[in-house]
């Protein structure tokens, strides 16, 4: 199938590649032009501008933020889609951008699925996402031998964009409340003299086995924050979304401040500078000092 990819981060190359070794007629776009180079260079072909992407039946992005995808995504580059072509945005974006979002390609006549992923790099490279998948039907399933591609199952969270972005912001924020639980705990039992990796150890054989609790907890019990497979700095974009979601539904939720302090201290030490987001539970180490 001939396919459009726009943006090239850590998770937009490996995405792209995939679909490039499964046979793909993948043309790719992103800001810089090293990214593209590289993909260019096992098969893909390079677009000129966002744009040009909207040339072909499909289109796929991942782009980093609301920004991102509202300055690409304009009524004019929008504007030369042809009838039926079908967007599937892969971004983590708030509510409000989704919104601006559909709207933009509802009158451009172009169909849009948000489907954003759950899953970092080396899961995207091996087709192991968990993707949340909202849009029409018919245009869910027009793209479903892609999907099937990229991830190992695709979630359908109904018909309006919205809701898979919501889903998605929701999940994240039971990670961020992870990390902070993993790094807390961690930080008292060491206080008593435990070791951490034991203490993780027994968490993840008894009450709290997966992906969060394993992954993560390694990485706090060993201090091993890089290389980042996801930046606090995204991680306080996604706490942001989880406010202004909860504001929008009237909601008050009560570990959101405690959290949004943790973060922002987290942003302000030297120390963490580029360092994964699982880095927060420092802040309640150097707390216990």
């Amino acid at each position: 199938m001939k396919l459009s990819f726009i943006g090239l981060g850590s998770m937009g190359h490996e995405m792209a590649k995939r679909l490039v070794d499964a046979g793909h007629d993948v043309g790719v776009w992103n800001r810089s032009s090293a990214p593209v180079d590289a993909l260019v260079a096992v098969g893909a072909s390079r677009l000129d501008s966002v744009k040009h992407a909207f040339d072909a039946p499909v289109v796929l992005s991942m782009l980093s933020n609301d920004a991102a995808a509202l300055d690409q995504f304009t009524p004019d580059n929008l504007a030369s889609a042809a009838p039926g072509t079908i967007h599937v945005n892969m971004s983590s974006l708030s509510l409000a951008a989704a919104d601006e979002l559909s709207a933009r390609h509802a009158a451009a006549g172009v169909s849009y699925i948000a489907a954003p992923v759950l899953g970092r790099p080396p899961v995207a490279a091996a087709g192991e996402l968990n993707i949340l998948a909202a849009g029409s039907t018919k245009d869910l399933d027009a793209v479903a031998p892609i999907l099937d591609v990229l991830g190992k199952k695709t979630w359908v969270m109904g018909d309006n964009a919205r809701t898979a972005n919501l889903v998605k912001i929701c999940v994240n924020f039971n990670l961020i409340h992870a990390i902070e639980a993993l790094g807390e705990s961690i930080a008292l039992v060491e206080s008593g003299g435990v070791d951490a990796e034991l203490f993780v150890e027994l968490l993840t054989s008894s009450l709290f086995g997966g992906v969060a609790y394993g992954g993560y907890g390694k990485a706090i019990a060993t201090k091993t924050y890089r290389p980042a497979g996801f930046s606090v700095a995204l991680g306080s974009k996604d706490l942001g979304l989880v406010e202004s979601a909860a504001t929008e539904a009237g909601l008050e939720l009560p570990t959101v401040p405690a959290l949004r302090e943790v973060f922002n201290a987290t942003l302000a030490n030297p120390d963490l500078e580029g360092a994964d987001w699982a880095s927060i539970a420092e802040i309640s180490r150097q707390a216990s000092k």
